[in-house]
């Protein structure tokens, strides 16, 4: 099986500023993804964050990176849209990207989306969050029950203003009664994009193990594959076509 390069982002911005939050992801949330993937012999991870030259994604890394993670909440603005626009042709070109919770209102993921992802309830008072598989025969899913249980987390609670999704595989219920769109699937040119909701920064969901196998079954999923070549433009026929 050929390795995946992944690149995990993230705007390393409350790590470094809130000591509750630096205790729960000491290296920032972006290394605590890279070091659990980083134990699967299949990808190749590498990190960077938004105060990195070029934000971390110079044209050489996004060349040499099959699946992007990204993580962002307070520093939406502050990524440069020349950035977000290479970013979004990699992806119109094979590359795969997983935009996680707070990434909803990210320039990416609203310029692949073409809505204001951004839109949403929310509540940040540590509720019980129930992620319901709901498509139980998705690669996404493979190696869990029916259902994750994450003990305290940031409620976010329909309506979400995205387009239907592709495919949808999970679908969240809160303590407070909100449900929520919370694993979407999308395809864009030759990507592959999904939306994973959990990930509240004040809490530590990304230690939890159910949350590490999704985020690790997703990579695998949204790797590229060598598809069929394509080609555009004005081309000659394949048959004669008899002239006017």
């Amino acid at each position: 099986m050929a390795n995946i390069n992944v690149t995990v982002w993230n705007e390393y911005r409350h790590e470094r500023h809130n000591e509750q939050i630096a205790k729960i992801y000491p290296e920032g949330i972006h290394r605590t993804i890279a070091d659990f993937l980083g134990k699967d012999a299949q990808f190749v991870v590498r990190t960077a964050v938004l105060d990195d030259p070029e934000h971390g994604l110079t044209d050489d890394v996004l060349a040499s990176t099959d699946v992007l993670i990204w993580w962002g909440h307070v520093a939406h603005s502050e990524v440069r849209d020349d950035i977000v626009e290479k970013v979004r042709q990699r992806v119109l070109d094979g590359m795969g990207i997983i935009v996680l919770h707070s990434g909803h209102g990210s320039k990416i993921f609203q310029r692949l989306l073409g809505t204001n992802t951004g839109a949403l309830k929310w509540r940040d008072d540590g509720e019980k969050e129930r992620l319901w598989v709901i498509d139980p025969g998705h690669p996404i899913v493979s190696g869990l029950g029916e259902y994750i249980e994450v003990p305290q987390e940031e409620m976010y609670g329909e309506r979400f203003e995205i387009p239907a999704p592709d495919e949808l595989v999970f679908v969240s219920w809160f303590e407070g009664g909100e449900v929520f769109r919370s694993g979407c699937c999308y395809k864009r040119g030759r990507g592959k994009l999904f939306y994973f909701r959990p990930g509240h920064e004040a809490f530590p969901t990304y230690h939890q193990p159910e949350i590490q196998q999704v985020i690790a079954n997703a990579v695998a999923w949204a790797a590229p594959i060598q598809g069929a070549k394509t080609s555009y433009g004005r081309v000659s026929p394949l048959e004669y076509v008899q002239p006017v």
